[in-house]
């Protein structure tokens, strides 16, 4: 039964990469407030779904060993050299219909990585309860949501056309399925796998909210755009804490 629910959930995270459609038309200062709000909802998501569902689980299973927080921040340093890896290529040829700019081609690479590790995740976090892969599942929908949005107009920006951008998005956003039928090949084979993912899980979490989305609300400096944002981080925890309760 928790395949069904693996697969449902990763099938809807890869919906997600669709939504840049429904955003193209907007105009650059509408996506920008509208976008820097999901940005909020996602590292609120994303820091609930740690503290609140991720790391007391593992640290509850394994009796608070502090081998566990070695991991996470492990998982801290891996999502820091891995998007080093995936941003150092660059190109100066001009971008045409003909010519993608690499940095398309680039951006679908690292967006099938990233998403292979989140099919990993979200694997992982239903391989250990029900309420762990929900609460997961929605902070990587929350995140892919801002995230989704910016490779669309990324792909654009490198010479796709729209038909072609969404296509490719989508392809991108499979790779989570692979993710997900390597962790359970690994599950049968490796002891607490999905505790090691788990810890990883909450390292990489932590990682993207505190060193990438915290970083652009940071350049909000008026003091009702801050408030707001702060609001909507709040609602994002408060999300997690709910979804905490409900299964309790």
């Amino acid at each position: 039964m928790s395949y069904f629910y693996i697969f449902t959930s990763l099938l809807i995270v890869s919906l997600v990469s669709f939504v840049g459609i429904f955003f193209i038309s907007l105009r650059d200062n509408v996506l920008k407030k509208i976008t820097i709000y999901l940005v909020s909802l996602s590292a609120g998501t994303l820091l609930g779904g740690s503290f609140i569902h991720l790391l007391p689980e593992v640290l509850s299973e394994n009796n608070f060993q502090i081998s566990i927080l070695y991991w996470v921040l492990f998982g801290i340093i891996i999502f820091f050299i891995l998007e080093k890896i995936i941003c150092w290529r660059h190109c100066h040829i001009p971008t045409s219909e003909n010519h993608p700019h690499p940095v398309g081609i680039m951006n679908l690479v690292g967006d099938a990585f990233h998403n292979f590790l989140d099919g990993i995740l979200v694997a992982g976090a239903f391989m250990v309860n029900t309420q762990m892969g929900i609460a997961t599942t929605i902070a990587v929908i929350t995140h892919e949501i801002p995230q989704e949005i910016g490779d669309f107009g990324v792909l654009i920006h490198a010479g796709f056309n729209r038909t072609r951008a969404l296509f490719y998005n989508f392809l991108s956003a499979l790779s989570a399925m692979i993710g997900a039928l390597v962790t359970i090949f690994l599950g049968k084979y490796v002891e607490d796998v999905n505790f090691y993912i788990i810890s990883l899980a909450a390292g990489g979490f932590i990682y993207i909210a505190t060193a990438d989305l915290i970083p652009e609300l940071k350049k909000e400096v008026k003091p009702f755009g801050s408030i707001a944002q702060l609001a909507v981080i709040l609602i994002g925890i408060v999300i997690m804490a709910g979804l905490k309760m409900l299964f309790e």
